[in-house]
């Protein structure tokens, strides 16, 4: 295979003008919200000096993002999806600027006030990124979701790698409210932009049905279809057992003998592959065996994370991250051809927001998992478990849902759930 054919495929940024809308924009918010994720802590710690006000202001925005995650997959099924992703990013704007305002308060800002707008952003906000995940995939060909993945994945990781080291500078340099005003800047530029778009109306065929009957649709759907019920059980074997982040910092301390330096260094690990995997990810668009490729990408992310509960030296470590890292973004990839092109138009508000929503309680649910283990077996018998449980389980898919080996991106619309 030729350097070319490796490299990834831009071609959906060539010739869809609303796909360049979308990552465009995308790249925008990813900066914003990087730059918040890094003021939202610091301010609330140096407020209260307290770690659990801190997880309790993520936690208020973990549920909200929830809640927002289901309501927004409903919506973005029966009726505008633009004029969601507008108003979600309008949020956005509104948060963030009243975040801003909060830091001129005389004496020291209102916590309250953080709590309120963490909340009001993370349901609203997540309309956006619903209504965004079902339209996305109608501005390329079918044949190009695998690209339209990689694309997409790769500005996620740039924005990751980049933005909080960004907005740790400007926090600095200009102090908290200039990084708030920053970001609800960035807001409105996403939102100038995607006004832009046509408006991306839901399919007739859901909006006339009763909320409850829709919701029980998607829900079925997303369980019982050969190829997306199997998807979203391999996502949440890896979100809980070969997700490691959370014992970085233990492990560097008992297992490797390093100090923050080291943590900072191993936590960009996972990033740098992913970025090596998003700028590799030209192979694709070509492949016929997605389903079991992806099975095999999943597997390699548990041989990543038992390498790196094995590992005694930190360049090893590091190495064994960066596999991991590799790993997730190609799982990503596919994953989004795969559930885009078997979910039919008029469903994929509600099967993203059952993604979105595991993904949301898997990511937790996974830190509990491993840290929940770290105090009986240590950090690195906890990731080794973890590893071998995931190989395991990937096994136990592969051979139990052929529909999940053998799955293909569709080249054509996915029948609806009575045409199967």
């Amino acid at each position: 295979m030729r350097l070319s054919q490796l490299m990834v495929d831009i071609s959906p940024l060539r010739t869809s003008p609303e796909f360049r809308i979308v990552f465009v924009a995308r790249l925008i918010s990813i900066f914003g919200l990087g730059f918040a994720a890094v003021a939202l802590p610091m301010q609330v710690y140096g407020l209260t000096g307290s770690s659990l006000l801190v997880a309790t202001v993520h936690t208020t925005n973990a549920v909200s993002v929830l809640a927002g995650t289901l309501v927004g997959g409903m919506l973005s099924d029966r009726g505008d999806r633009r004029r969601l992703i507008v108003i979600g990013r309008t949020a956005a704007v509104i948060a963030f600027g009243v975040l801003a305002a909060n830091t001129l308060v005389p004496d020291e800002p209102w916590l309250w006030v953080i709590y309120v707008t963490a909340a009001f952003n993370g349901f609203f906000g997540s309309f956006s990124t619903v209504a965004l995940q079902a339209a996305a995939p109608g501005f390329v060909p079918r044949d190009k979701l695998p690209a339209a993945g990689a694309l997409l994945a790769l500005n996620g990781r740039l924005g990751s790698v980049l933005a909080p080291a960004l907005g740790g500078a400007v926090i600095a340099a200009l102090g908290m409210g200039a990084n708030y005003i920053l970001t609800a800047v960035l807001s409105l530029l996403t939102t100038v932009l995607v006004w832009r778009l046509p408006r991306l109306e839901a399919p007739e065929e859901a909006r006339s049905q009763p909320f409850f009957a829709a919701l029980g649709e998607g829900g079925r759907f997303a369980l019982t279809h050969r190829v997306v019920g199997p998807l979203l059980l391999l996502g949440l074997v890896q979100m809980l057992f070969a997700a490691p982040q959370v014992l970085i910092n233990e492990f560097t301390d008992k297992v490797l003998g390093g100090g923050p330096a080291l943590v900072g260094f191993l936590y960009t690990a996972p990033a740098a592959g992913a970025l090596i995997g998003s700028l590799t990810s030209g192979w694709a668009g070509r492949t016929q065996r997605t389903g079991a490729l992806m099975l095999l990408a999943v597997g390699l992310c548990g041989v990543a994370v038992l390498g790196f509960g094995t590992s005694t030296w930190a360049p090893v470590a590091f190495c064994f991250l960066a596999l991991l890292g590799f790993g997730q973004v190609v799982e990503e990839i596919l994953r989004y051809a795969l559930l885009q092109s078997h979910t039919p138009d008029h469903l994929r508000g509600r099967v993203n927001a059952v993604w979105t929503a595991q993904s949301t309680l898997g990511n937790s649910a996974g830190a509990l998992t491993l840290g929940a283990l770290a105090p009986f077996i240590g950090a690195a018998g906890a990731l080794m478990a973890g590893g071998g449980i995931t190989v395991v389980a990937v096994g136990a898919l592969a051979a139990g849902f052929a529909g999940l080996r053998t799955a293909q991106v569709l080249r054509e619309p996915a029948p609806s759930p009575g045409q199967r």
